[in-house]
């Protein structure tokens, strides 16, 4: 069963370390998630005290993290083998994108960027012990539903960036009202469950002994993952605090 995260595809784990060679632990790649974290925490920061400054560059910065980041989460997904170098890469720009943006939604809201960063640092937490623990389990059903309902979303964000384009706005998807709470709410659920699936496919890489490069490509999918939920319960959050 495909992983709904696009970087840990059917086919992620598919290659084998070479007879003698060192091979992919969980060890390794949450050493590796560790690093990438701390680069997109460093890029964040520098990003984040433009804003804080009112530094013209600030934009740049934002916007070329944002591009950038897109390129490189590209270029990695389709050459594994070079995720050592662009997965780092990739987290730098990450971190430019995330520290504009958390910005400029803490000028909104004093506080709300470090309540997202605690829920999703406590999500991550409890969905890692419950998975450890077998409370959740990365079932054939459960998959296909959790990956069903990424597609979902994606479908609607691709359709309402095409409306936009043409002056249009879908209903309902970043209105403050109770629907739309609603709505964000969903995607911030889809999005937790998604590392269910993250962390059951690096313990399958780690026991069909993948190379050890993908431990830097297995960190960056969870990256991905983290990204995505930490965006969407920040933009709950400014829902709940606009109708204050």
């Amino acid at each position: 069963m495909r992983t709904s995260n696009p970087a840990l595809g059917d086919k992620t784990f598919n290659l084998r370390a070479a007879a003698g060679e060192e091979s992919m632990t969980i060890r390794g790649t949450v050493n590796k998630s560790a690093i990438l974290i701390g680069i997109i925490v460093f890029a964040g920061a520098l990003s984040w005290t433009q804003f804080m400054s009112g530094n013209s560059i600030a934009m740049i910065l934002l916007w070329g993290g944002v591009i950038g980041g897109l390129i490189l989460a590209i270029i990695t997904i389709f050459k594994k083998e070079w995720a050592p170098v662009t997965a780092p890469i990739y987290a730098a720009f990450e971190g430019l994108a995330l520290g504009g943006i958390s910005a400029m939604a803490e000028m909104m809201f004093s506080g709300i960027v470090m309540q997202a960063i605690l829920l999703t640092v406590g999500t991550f937490v409890t969905l890692l012990a419950a998975y450890r623990s077998g409370l959740i389990k990365a079932t054939e059903n459960f998959k296909l539903g959790v990956v069903a309902a990424t597609g979902a979303i994606g479908l609607i964000y691709m359709i309402s960036f095409g409306m936009r384009l043409f002056g249009m706005q879908m209903p309902y998807l970043h209105d403050n009202g109770l629907i739309g709470i609603g709505i964000s709410l969903v995607i911030v659920v889809v999005a937790a469950l998604n590392l269910v699936l993250d962390f059951d496919f690096i313990e399958n890489g780690a026991e069909k002994k993948a190379p050890k490069f993908m431990e830097w490509y297995a960190a960056f999918g969870l990256i991905v993952t983290l990204v995505w939920l930490y965006l969407e319960i920040l933009r709950l959050l400014m829902k709940l605090n606009s109708r204050r």
